[in-house]
């Protein structure tokens, strides 16, 4: 499998609403972190979120977390 783009070295700390969201898993979205199709072609798929009541969340840039689609300091190992 080919590895995803690295969107950044950094988390995205956002807040997330109430609803459905869309992880961009390919890290080749123009609207990270949020998935915008540009998947389509490719073996990666988004990750869905689902938030019950609006919180802030700090979402994986590098994308190679393995909490996805939420930080767990992988970037931190990255050369």
């Amino acid at each position: 499998m080919a590895e995803p783009k690295l969107a950044g070295r950094h988390p995205f700390k956002v807040r997330l609403e109430t609803g459905e969201h869309w992880w961009c898993a390919c890290g080749e979205s123009k609207s990270q972190p949020f998935c915008d199709g540009s998947h389509r072609g490719t073996s990666f798929t988004p990750v869905q979120i689902v938030v019950d009541e609006p919180k802030e969340v700090s979402l994986c840039a590098c994308k190679r977390t393995g909490t996805s689609p939420y930080c767990d300091g992988t970037h931190k190992k990255l050369g």
